[in-house]
């Protein structure tokens, strides 16, 4: 059976000594190494977008203080946005974690120890931090809907809203800039994505490192960040299975 070989992240079939059931193998795996970078981009993809529709619904409907809070609690449709926002939160982790698992599978061998355990880690830490952060917010709102109707003590909310925004805005923002270098750095040495796409991801580290206490609105650059890779993963992937089958048709032919 011919060997198939990898060279700068392409795989490649020697044309010498092939048989039927070579070919079929070599189609086998073709299909496999274009599946996994198309599984992380539609992953990253559906994390950007519902992380995006949470953080913007839960800081547009969620009040700041108490006495605003008075007649948002009340009005179901209002609650119900906020209890909606919160429930994509898991999903959104799902699909994150996900994107995790198969950018470290297409990296395979090539992947470095270092880079790994960080990108790994800040990415765990990024999502248990968002997890927390919408327990927190749920169970303020959850509290309300127990006492039916009775405010909860304002110092209570106060202390609540604060922690979840300061997970949010303060620690999970600088796991997602930690996760953001090390994988742009890996992308650069891998040329998974295209290199200012890579060197963007540095950019936005740097301004959610150092920025985010400037305005909330900032922890969106990462989701942003994340689906601008995700895209050119994904165009790249079809445009590699599209010359993949027009090889396999002309080999066949």
């Amino acid at each position: 059976m011919s060997e198939i070989l990898e060279k700068d992240g392409a795989v490649e079939i020697p044309n010498s000594g092939r048989e039927p059931g070579d070919v079929a193998a070599g189609k086998a795996v073709l299909r496999g190494r274009l599946k996994t970078p198309r599984a992380a981009a539609i992953a990253g993809i559906i994390f950007s977008l519902l992380i995006a529709l949470s953080t913007v619904l839960i800081k547009v409907w969620f009040p700041a203080n108490l006495s605003e809070a008075a007649h948002w609690l009340t009005d179901p449709g209002m609650r119900g946005v906020a209890i909606f926002a919160l429930n994509v939160v898991p999903f959104a982790g799902i699909a994150f974690v996900w994107f995790i698992g198969v950018i470290r599978d297409h990296l395979g061998e090539h992947e470095d120890r270092f880079f790994a355990t960080v990108f790994l880690g800040s990415g765990l830490l990024y999502i248990a931090m968002l997890f927390a952060s919408a327990a927190i917010t749920l169970g303020l709102l959850s509290s309300f809907h127990t006492h039916s109707r009775v405010l909860v003590d304002p110092g209570a909310w106060a202390a609540g809203r604060g922690a979840a925004f300061a997970l949010v805005t303060v620690f999970a923002t600088r796991m997602a800039a930690v996760f953001t270098i090390s994988t742009a750095t890996v992308f650069l040495r891998t040329r998974t994505v295209p290199r200012w796409l890579a060197f963007s991801g540095y950019a936005v580290a740097l301004v959610l490192l150092f920025g985010s206490n400037l305005s909330e609105w900032l922890s969106l650059l990462f989701p942003t960040w994340v689906l601008l890779v995700s895209l050119s993963i994904l165009k790249a992937s079809l445009a590699m299975h599209r010359e993949t089958s027009q090889d396999v048709e002309q080999e066949n032919a």
